[in-house]
């Protein structure tokens, strides 16, 4: 017969890491909203990190590593966003996405 002690240490569920999930609105401010070179630096950015990453606009959710899916968002000066990212970096990868964002992709 197993000890009290024994039968608790094989009950006990191990550790396990739960991602992190992050997100945040951005307004896009420069005058030709996010045309190829935009969506190519958030797709740099995105990929920098390990975790998913994400920009939506009004019912649309595309992966932000992808230059081509950043495109479709047809964002405009003006266009709401959300960055979303869900992993262990997803906070760094969402704080540099709206910095890039607001600095109106270094156009302005």
């Amino acid at each position: 017969m197993q000890s009290a002690s024994a039968m608790a240490q094989t009950q006990e569920q191990p550790a396990v890491a739960t991602p992190t999930s992050w997100e945040q609105e951005v307004e896009v401010p420069n005058p030709q909203g996010i045309h190829a070179r935009p969506a190519t630096l958030i797709a740099k950015v995105a990929g920098a990190f390990k975790s998913q990453v994400t920009v939506a606009r009004d019912n649309t959710v595309v992966n932000a590593k992808s230059t081509l899916q950043v495109l479709t968002l047809v964002a405009e000066k003006g266009a709401r966003l959300v960055v979303r990212a869900c992993g262990e970096d997803a906070q760094e990868a969402v704080e540099a996405l709206v910095a890039l964002v607001r600095r109106g992709f270094d156009e302005m």
